[in-house]
């Protein structure tokens, strides 16, 4: 926890497994709270969902049901299965490729990437609920990317507002995948920025 302290900025990256999902959740916490510079990754968003409900919304049986089986419909299943994919057969069942994400002006994510349509790249089989869409937004949780294709609309971005919190982001998608040394992804550009500046305020105290 010192050395999550010490940091200027706090990145949660995709996984896969139960392992480590807690501790995710406790860092994102921390970086809410503290208003520590943060983005997530995948599986770091859908974290952040899970520790919205549970802290926010007071649920605190919100779970990813990649990991939990009893969870009460749009109350607790904060993250659910894609209602196309096929739980018994694993291969060839991820969501892949570049999918077009719509962002919602005005958002921090459209101000870091300067325009309103971003083609981004994806691996996942499971998502947020929709069904929670709704009680996250009025609790403060803005749903400002969203990605409309047959099967219905995902939810690709959250954030805080950026008077509640100078950089809470996190993405459905890797930024990572279209990341280059000298052209970072405008979400880690972002995340840097906003780190810098939290560096800069904390030495001029």
């Amino acid at each position: 926890w010192e050395r999550l302290k010490r940091c200027d900025g706090v990145v949660v990256p995709g996984g896969f497994g139960t392992r480590g999902f807690e501790g995710k959740i406790a860092a994102i916490k921390y970086a809410r709270e503290s208003k520590k510079p943060f983005l997530g990754i995948c599986l770091g968003m859908q974290a952040a969902v899970v520790e919205y409900c549970r802290n926010i919304l007071e649920r605190p049986n919100a779970h990813s049901s990649e990991f939990k089986d009893d969870l009460e419909k749009n109350v607790e299943d904060a993250v659910i299965f894609m209602p196309e994919g096929n739980r018994e057969r694993m291969g060839g069942t991820m969501r892949l490729g570049s999918r077009e994400t719509i962002l919602k002006e005005g958002s921090i994510a459209r101000k870091v990437y300067g325009i309103d349509k971003v083609l981004e790249r994806h691996r996942h089989r499971y998502e947020v609920n929709p069904g929670l869409v709704p009680d996250l937004e009025a609790a403060g949780l803005q749903f400002v990317g969203r990605n409309t294709d047959g099967n219905g609309e995902r939810m690709e971005v959250i954030e805080l507002d950026i008077e509640k919190h100078p950089y809470f982001v996190a993405a459905q998608f890797h930024p990572e995948f279209t990341s280059r040394p000298e052209k970072p992804n405008p979400l880690f550009l972002g995340l840097l920025n906003a780190s810098k500046d939290a560096a800069a305020s904390e030495e001029e105290k």
